[in-house]
């Protein structure tokens, strides 16, 4: 008898084994308007984290924005994103797994068809919203399963105090709520906690075996990535305005490396002529940010080839105490490279003091590398058993599951 018609034979005596399939999951991601480094790192422990806890995991970009740096005079753009992200879903052997949705231009349905991306969204446990970025259509909230990440608090948790209606709107399609504000809803944190919709705090998944030095010791400099200026979405609260870009809190500490002699590289966009030279005057080094940005590998080298991380944070996480930390400073810490960034009130969940440190002033920023330096390698394990013991994925991302109500008997 064939396997089939044994099934079949069971199934009419009442006694057919059941047959498990793996829960189906959905990162909505936005990769390709930012596509660099450190988003394509982000993103992808997302979704390779959860592969391999065991879920059958599928990436979708829906979010209708401008793939503005694949977009020619006369291409929307469409074909060079999707190549785009064939070849990072080819790099992590996640060929197939993918779609990108031209919802900027014609609607066009690169790497998985129209019907499989339905067919997904319809049959998903759960849809996770990363960043938030993705306006939800019908086929992503009609299922009461869509999961709101946020990455970057502050503005729309102002937004939705103040009844935005847009904001609103965006929350309310949503199910499970998620915030990267470590320190949100406690009794220092000034950023305002909604009434309507409950954010649970989270942080970056890590694939720790990613970030291995693998071989490659330590440089003599301390390293970071990111902006320099970034004039815009600045807030204000009771007359107060908290700034958005990262230049005004590195200004604070610029004198950092002459206080303490040690070298420091600043890897930036949107830093010009004029800003580039009064850094080097003051003794930092400065490269461009983009171009290091443009290849994930490249990114992850950096990282991996520094001595550790000196970096700030937005006014806006600094002053209202959200308790944010970067996914780019996890890295380092998975790298076993000690980090110093500017204190957000992430000290109220992360251990400080060894392997990362928390800073408000110069004194303090310098104190920081003078310790680590004082002792490398036991700054350089502390970073490494931080990283293993808070952002690896299989400790973070069960409990986002758990508290989304998919628990870890889903896949026995």
């Amino acid at each position: 008898m064939s396997l089939l018609k044994s099934l079949g034979a069971l199934r009419h005596l009442g006694k057919a084994p059941a047959i498990r399939t793996r829960p189906k999951l959905i990162v909505l991601g936005m990769m390709t308007r930012h596509p660099m480094g450190g988003i394509v790192w982000l993103t992808m422990q997302y979704v390779l984290g959860l592969a391999r806890l065991g879920y059958d995991v599928y990436y979708i970009e829906a979010h209708g924005g401008t793939p503005k740096s694949f977009m020619r005079a006369d291409d929307d753009g469409g074909i060079a994103a999707a190549a785009f992200l064939n070849r990072v879903f080819t790099r992590f052997d996640l060929g197939g797994r993918w779609a990108f949705q031209a919802f900027h231009s014609d609607g066009r349905c690169y790497g998985m068809s129209e019907q499989r991306v339905n067919e997904l969204c319809r049959d998903a446990a759960l849809i996770f919203n990363l960043h938030g970025g993705t306006t939800p259509r019908p086929e992503h909230r009609e299922t009461g399963r869509l999961v709101y990440v946020g990455t970057d608090p502050v503005d729309r948790e102002v937004a939705l105090e103040r009844n935005d209606p847009a904001i609103v709107e965006l929350f309310s399609a949503h199910s499970v709520f998620f915030t990267w504000g470590e320190n949100y809803g406690r009794s220092d944190c000034k950023v305002p906690v909604s009434s309507r919709f409950t954010l649970v705090p989270t942080r970056q998944p890590v694939m720790l075996d990613f970030w291995r030095p693998n071989g490659t010791g330590p440089s003599d400099v301390f390293t970071t990535v990111g902006s320099w200026k970034q004039l815009w979405r600045e807030i204000k609260i009771d007359g107060e305005h908290y700034a958005w870009s990262k230049h005004h809190e590195f200004l604070k500490f610029v004198e950092l490396p002459r206080r303490t002699g040690q070298k420091f590289e600043l890897a930036l966009g949107g830093c010009d002529d004029d800003d580039r030279a009064m850094l080097e005057r003051a003794g930092w080094t400065v490269r461009d940010g983009l171009a290091l940005s443009a290849d994930a590998d490249d990114y992850r080298s950096y990282v991996i080839g520094s001595r550790g991380e000196f970096t700030v944070a937005k006014d806006q996480n600094v002053r209202l105490r959200s308790g944010w930390f970067s996914d780019r400073s996890a890295a380092y810490l998975a790298a076993g490279r000690p980090v110093v960034t500017q204190d957000t009130g992430f000290g109220s969940v992360l251990p400080v003091g060894q392997g990362l440190f928390a800073f408000s002033t110069l004194p303090e920023a310098v104190a920081a590398i003078e310790e680590i330096n004082g002792d490398y390698h036991r700054h350089s394990r502390g970073a490494t058993a931080i990283a293993r013991e808070f952002f690896s994925h299989d400790r973070v991302l069960p409990q986002m599951l758990a508290h989304a109500g998919l628990s870890a008997h889903a896949l026995q």
